[in-house]
């Protein structure tokens, strides 16, 4: 099921089956202009379904939104072996329920997605990338308001790390930091039509953010191998991790001000018991990656982190998961960020399409017994 069933290249509606992986349809749309909305670190390997399925979000949600906003249609396949139908290519519809917003996130819940139509945005004519280094979290939020205030709609994605974060990927992947040490890094997109235009704004910019203090350092990349390299850099993050050791993983969201709080306050819970804390994420919708690395799995560290890092992100009104979904491990800790007249609500309508819990069976939803 990988195959594309239509492209509209007036509209820019994609039709395609749910095997579809990412980069497939990025290279298919390249040809003919366009670009997918979503871009992941595993474009490579990710099939689209199961990025409807967990809403991914990715590295231009700040350019092209979520998912829930560029899906127009889509098809699964129900518990009771019927076919839902919804599978238009419409920008307007406002007939009934949005019944397709169910399986966006469900985590293959409620049914299996099988096909699907997105709206694909024009492919930018111009893109840079500057990798610029701030000497603390404040200086981050500084120049991710200058960014929106600045390159506007040109802006396609904001990124942090820390310092932690690019020690890692300099120590196990052997990249290399164009920047002098800093303590932290924030990655820079822009993406238009007008080569000269955006490098204008992108200059202006820049220049306000040195003159400001707001960055020590910077570096831009117009060429696609220096891009490619700088992203990789924010990219690889994950892969470097799992070269570290046993890694805990928490996929957050909170308010922008608040993301690198936590971070430090992990650390300094967890001292000398972790081998490493790193934050690092999506400054454009306030989504932080809290990774901690350990030489092996550890009872004692797990319970130092749990529900710690949950009732810190439920106190400063976050939500425990941002994009990464709930799944097994995180299925009962769900009540820190919905109520619990939502998640029985929930409950009603896994059991209204899927009686006999045979679908994705004991994730996401906590079980009503």
């Amino acid at each position: 099921m990988d195959q594309v069933i239509s492209f509209d290249d007036v509209s820019g509606a994609l039709v395609c089956q749910a095997g579809c992986v990412l980069d497939s349809l990025n290279q298919y749309l390249a040809e003919l202009g366009y670009t997918m909305p979503l871009d992941l670190g595993a474009k490579g390997s990710c099939h689209i379904g199961g990025n409807l399925a967990t809403n991914a979000g990715g590295l231009r949600l700040l350019r092209y939104g979520s998912l829930r906003g560029t899906v127009l249609g889509l098809e699964a396949v129900l518990p009771d072996g019927s076919i839902l139908d919804c599978l238009n290519s419409l920008r307007k519809d406002n007939t009934g329920y949005d019944l397709k917003q169910l399986f966006i996130g469900s985590e293959g819940t409620l049914g299996i997605i099988t096909a699907l139509s997105i709206m694909c945005p024009r492919k930018p004519s111009a893109v840079n990338v500057a990798l610029l280094g701030c000497e603390n979290f404040s200086k981050v939020l500084q120049v991710f308001t200058l960014c929106r205030d600045q390159l506007g709609e040109i802006l396609s994605a904001c990124e942090f790390m820390d310092s932690e974060s690019m020690r890692i990927v300099q120590t196990h992947l052997k990249l290399i930091n164009p920047l002098p040490d800093n303590a932290f890094y924030v990655l820079v997109e822009t993406s238009g039509s007008c080569g000269k235009h955006d490098e204008e704004k992108l200059n202006i910019f820049l220049e306000k953010a040195m003159d400001s203090g707001f960055v020590t350092s910077g570096t831009v990349a117009t060429d696609q191998g220096k891009i490619m390299s700088l992203w990789g850099l924010r990219e690889r993050i994950t892969e470097a991790l799992a070269l570290d050791g046993y890694v805990y993983k928490y996929d957050l969201s909170m308010p922008v001000e608040k993301l690198y709080a936590l971070v430090e306050e992990t650390r300094v819970r967890l001292g000398s018991s972790a081998q490493c804390v790193v934050g690092y994420g999506h400054l454009g919708d306030g989504n932080l990656h809290l990774n901690v690395t350990a030489k092996s799995h550890s009872d004692a560290l797990l319970s130092a982190l749990e529900p710690f890092v949950y009732e810190w992100t439920s106190k400063h009104n976050g939500s425990i998961s941002a994009e990464h979904g709930l799944g097994f491990k995180k299925r009962d800790h769900i009540y820190y960020s919905k109520s619990a007249g939502a998640v029985h609500i929930m409950q009603q309508l896994k059991h209204m399409l899927d009686p006999k819990g045979i679908m994705n069976p004991y994730k996401t939803i906590p079980s009503t017994d």
